[in-house]
């Protein structure tokens, strides 16, 4: 794909929707929270225009979904997050792309992703509690490792130094929050 050298893309991992934020279960039904997700990680996929997007997912259903919504499908049936991302980024870096935007689908309050795709080095910005990684914007050529769940904060800070790129840490209220508690809620509208 050559068209793509010199340009971003955004990369969202999307959980199946069926299995997708088990941690609201005292809270939403399963459809409740699979329609949830859903409705989540297409808001994040309309914050990354006019970056093209790319899905990492490991299910049927969210493919044809992410399909429908014009985005690239990268399948890793199986593998978990971390190596989900880092098998989707690679190859992401293989058809051209030269910067790579991991956002996470659960992004209620993303507006414009784009910015990220004129940054210089490893950015990362963390979630609101300074303790998860909601987005990361890193040169396809940096070599990171993946290191999501919790604490990936202080993980991918020390990753990004361990890269020697340039790296920076931007706190942005419109990223930081993510829905994964019942206290996440609120930033969810009806």
């Amino acid at each position: 794909m050559d068209r793509a050298r010199g340009h971003a893309v955004v990369l969202v991992p999307v959980k199946a929707f069926g299995q997708a934020k088990m941690r609201l279960s005292a809270v939403l039904t399963p459809a409740d929270r699979a329609a949830l997700a859903k409705r989540l990680a297409a808001h994040v996929v309309s914050a990354a225009r006019p970056l093209p997007v790319a899905v990492v997912c490991d299910d049927p259903e969210v493919a044809l979904w992410a399909q429908d919504l014009g985005a690239q499908v990268v399948s890793e049936p199986g593998v978990g997050l971390n190596a989900a991302v880092a098998a989707a980024f690679a190859h992401l870096a293989s058809q051209g792309y030269d910067r790579v935007i991991v956002a996470h689908g659960d992004l209620p309050l993303a507006t414009h992703l784009a910015w990220l795709a004129k940054e210089e080095g490893i950015v990362l910005v963390p979630d609101r509690h300074r303790d998860g990684t909601n987005v990361i914007s890193l040169p396809a050529a940096c070599g990171f490792c993946f290191a999501y769940g919790p604490g990936s904060f202080a993980r991918h800070q020390q990753e990004a130094e361990r890269t020697g790129y340039p790296w920076k840490v931007v706190y942005d209220d419109s990223l930081a929050w993510d829905v994964d508690l019942p206290d996440d809620m609120s930033a969810v509208a009806p």
